[in-house]
């Protein structure tokens, strides 16, 4: 009797011990909070080969659409923190919201438990390949002569796109009309059924749509080289560098171990050969910034994000 308890205490042990260290590959959920056939659904997607094949587990991702993000990690906190559910999380958004609503945000910066950013992806303008306009001198010139006429789509509200339209009408002097969509795809299709003049989007949007869309100019410090033609807003006299950078988060109550153990997993699918392969060819800017550099790296977005918003108007 002694030997069977002792034997099933064991047991109940290693069981334990078992689900400490396979919580975050139990079931995974990959909350994305847009739209499908955005960026960060497009990387999720990119992802999940490369973690099956690792750690030999699905992760199955969901759509929490709405807020441009906001509804989304507005909820984060309510999911449980046993590293069976990640959510996508975007900067400048999760700092520039708050920012900008303030309570209406439904959120705080720090509320966000960001463990990773693995990659960028620079602001563009973009156009429909029947496009009149073949620069964005000529797309400026339009808006000049025709204020709040320049219709822009882009994904979200204060995220980097439409930071981007707000940049650019003050270096400009021009008015244009920014159109907030629930993430690229939905954005990416009002250019092409020609809802908008044109759309504030990401490099990427050119990679993916091809002979679709006619890039005109992006806001990298110097030229993409999957796209040595397209000039930067720096060469066309407008001093704009930005983008989005795309990573994840756990719930706040996610313990240390699940944070780490969740890091080093993105790290890890990111250091493979063939994954950055397949990210630079789709116009993504690969970077491996973890949990150990997220506080430093948070606390420089800030401080950053706080300047933009203050040249912009949007504080004091």
């Amino acid at each position: 009797m002694k030997l069977n308890t002792f034997f099933n205490k064991f047991l109940a042990a290693i069981s334990l011990l078992a689900v400490t260290f396979t919580s975050a590959n139990a079931g995974v959920t990959n909350i994305i909070p847009f739209g499908p056939g955005g960026e960060s659904d497009v990387t999720a997607r990119m992802q999940q080969p490369y973690y099956k094949d690792i750690y030999n587990d699905d992760i199955v991702v969901q759509y929490k659409p709405g807020g441009g993000g906001s509804v989304g990690w507005s909820s984060l906190n309510s999911e449980k923190g046993d590293g069976s559910v990640i959510m996508g999380v975007n900067l400048p958004h999760i700092i520039m919201q708050p920012i900008a609503k303030g309570d209406k945000a439904g959120y705080k910066t720090e509320d966000i438990n960001v463990f990773s950013f693995f990659h960028y992806t620079p602001d563009a303008i973009l156009v429909e390949a029947s496009s009149p306009y073949n620069s964005l001198a000529e797309l400026i010139d339009f808006a000049k002569k025709n204020p709040g006429k320049l219709t822009f789509s882009g994904s979200g509200t204060y995220s980097a796109n439409h930071l981007l339209t707000i940049s650019l009408n003050q270096k400009a002097n021009i008015k244009t009309t920014y159109v907030p969509f629930k993430g690229t795809g939905a954005a990416v299709q009002a250019l092409l059924g020609k809802q908008v003049v044109a759309e504030a989007g990401y490099s990427t949007v050119a990679a993916k749509q091809g002979s679709k869309v006619r890039m005109l100019a992006v806001a990298s410090e110097s030229r993409l080289p999957a796209y040595p033609d397209v000039p930067t807003f720096k060469e066309l006299g407008f001093d704009i560098v930005s983008g989005a950078y795309r990573g994840y988060a756990l719930p706040k109550s996610a313990s240390a171990a699940t944070v780490k153990e969740w890091s080093d997993r993105i790290m890890k699918i990111n250091s493979d050969p063939k994954f950055k392969k397949q990210m630079e060819d789709g116009a993504f800017v690969v970077v491996n910034i973890g949990h150990d550099q997220i506080d430093d790296f948070m606390k420089q977005q800030q401080a950053a994000n706080e300047a933009i918003a203050k040249e912009l108007g949007l504080i004091k």
